[in-house]
């Protein structure tokens, strides 16, 4: 068992991650000693800094001096010196997820999880139930809007957590109620097959005994969980909880939902997209079933800030328009272009930047129609995410798929996102969206295109 009081001290390696960085927060809440190292100062470490963290940049045996227990992220391997150090120590070195099953276990926990959608729907519970006074606890595995933190420890009786499935651990929390926006494959290994991940998922629903949530135009979602008592939520008429479209613009999206009799309208959406409807519907139901007022729950909504890198404004020079999403599978890269494809621009310019190799090898086909949307398309090489290349998989697979399937589309490969900056400074013109797709460093291009612009004029 992790003690998680007050006193303890706590070393957490890859602190600057949005998933450490998040329980480095939650840890200070609790009134936990905490500090952490990672490879490069960035604003997230600064944020870490103002909340009491001890942060460290860079790795050496040195820093968990002190420490009575280690967690670590994904992304550090045994080798890490500081992890090599606490385990002759003697200290024990925990996963991330071990740490925040820990915490879970504090609170009446809401564990949102799904293949796409769940960190959005995770913050927009989190913001409806503060705003409509129930003081919880929340931990996201992203950045906010606004550039705090995704997380929050409160005395309050509910706690939100994202439920991450990539490394098959999110069935360890202590979840009484679940969320479940979702299921796809992916993550897929060897030794994990679609069957063994939709088994996992079956499980998760199956521990939320005290209220269950589950999209119901999910065709996974709902075959996972068809043998648990749920609460539905979508656009059709087997949603208990029901969304229809009002009317919508480039920045928000507005609708009524309905329970049975009870209608709540309008529901104001603060961000574009039907995908993100749902995931404010998900999050209205089980605000509800949490016992949050409807109409309390809809005026919270309106007020919603938003999370980094979900559709988010980059900013605008030279009449052109960027914004930056995290879609990185193949159904998310289809909404983002169909949310911006109503968004009335002149062109949309999207660039996609690969994420891993292990998912491109197993995706790369299923991208061939997902930018039907985009009147001009960039593919960049794979962001490896700490992967090892793998012989014979790169972007050009996945432009290879989109030309072969649509030959007349304005598609191009260029693997160096510095060619991608030059290129997309060269040809954006005033009323174009340029909209960059991905979860690794490309999220860095558009402010780069934006200076080229600005020093053009």
């Amino acid at each position: 068992m992790i003690d998680l009081c007050p006193t303890t001290r706590v070393h957490l390696l890859g602190v600057g991650g949005a998933g450490m960085s998040a329980i480095a927060v939650v840890l200070r809440g609790l009134g936990c000693r905490v500090s952490g190292s990672d490879s490069a100062d960035t604003p997230v470490l600064d944020r870490l800094r103002e909340v009491g963290v001890d942060v460290f940049v860079g790795h050496d045996a040195a820093q968990i001096s002190g420490a009575e227990l280690v967690a670590r992220s994904t992304a550090v391997g045994d080798d890490n010196p500081e992890v090599v150090a606490a385990l002759q120590a003697g200290i024990p070195v925990y996963r991330r997820a071990e740490i925040l099953a820990a915490i879970t276990a504090l609170r009446s926990t809401v564990a949102v999880a799904g293949t796409h959608g769940k960190t959005t729907t995770a913050a927009m519970l989190s913001h409806v139930l503060m705003a409509a006074g129930a003081d919880p606890g929340f931990v996201v595995g992203a950045m906010m809007a606004d550039g705090s933190i995704g997380a929050r420890w409160s005395q309050g009786r509910w706690l939100v957590v994202e439920a991450d499935e990539s490394d098959g651990t999110f069935g360890e929390l202590s979840a009484s109620r679940a969320v479940l926006t979702s299921v796809e494959p992916d993550h897929l290994r060897r030794d994990r097959p679609v069957e063994q991940l939709e088994a996992e998922f079956a499980r998760f629903c199956t521990g939320a005994a005290d209220g269950l949530v589950v999209c119901a135009d999910d065709p996974g979602a709902m075959r996972v969980s068809e043998d648990c008592t749920r609460v539905l939520y979508g656009s059709g008429p087997e949603a208990d909880w029901r969304w229809r479209l009002l009317r919508r613009n480039r920045h928000s999206i507005v609708g009524e939902v309905s329970l049975g009799s009870e209608v709540l309208s309008p529901v104001t959406v603060p961000m574009p997209g039907d995908h993100n409807a749902l995931n404010a519907t998900a999050a209205l139901a089980m605000a509800c079933e949490l016992g949050i007022d409807g109409s309390d729950a809809v005026a919270a909504l309106a007020g919603f800030g938003g999370v980094a890198r979900r559709f988010e404004r980059r900013g605008e020079v030279a009449g052109v328009e960027f914004i930056d999403d995290y879609a990185h599978l193949p159904t998310e890269v289809a909404c983002s272009l169909r949310t911006a494809s109503e968004g009335g621009w002149g062109r949309v310019v999207c660039v996609f930047q690969p994420h891993r190799y292990t998912r491109t090898s197993h995706l790369w086909a299923a991208f061939a129609h997902c930018f039907e949307a985009a009147d001009v398309v960039i593919i960049t090489d794979v962001y490896s995410a700490g992967e090892s290349p793998v012989p014979g998989v790169s972007g050009e697979l996945i432009w290879q798929a989109v030309t072969e399937a649509h030959p007349e589309a304005d598609a191009v490969y260029l693997p160096r996102l510095d060619d991608v900056a030059d290129r997309l400074a060269e040809m954006l013109r005033p009323q174009d969206l340029c909209l960059t797709l991905g979860a690794g460093d490309l999220v860095e291009v558009p402010d780069q295109v934006m200076s080229m612009l600005a020093g053009r004029r």
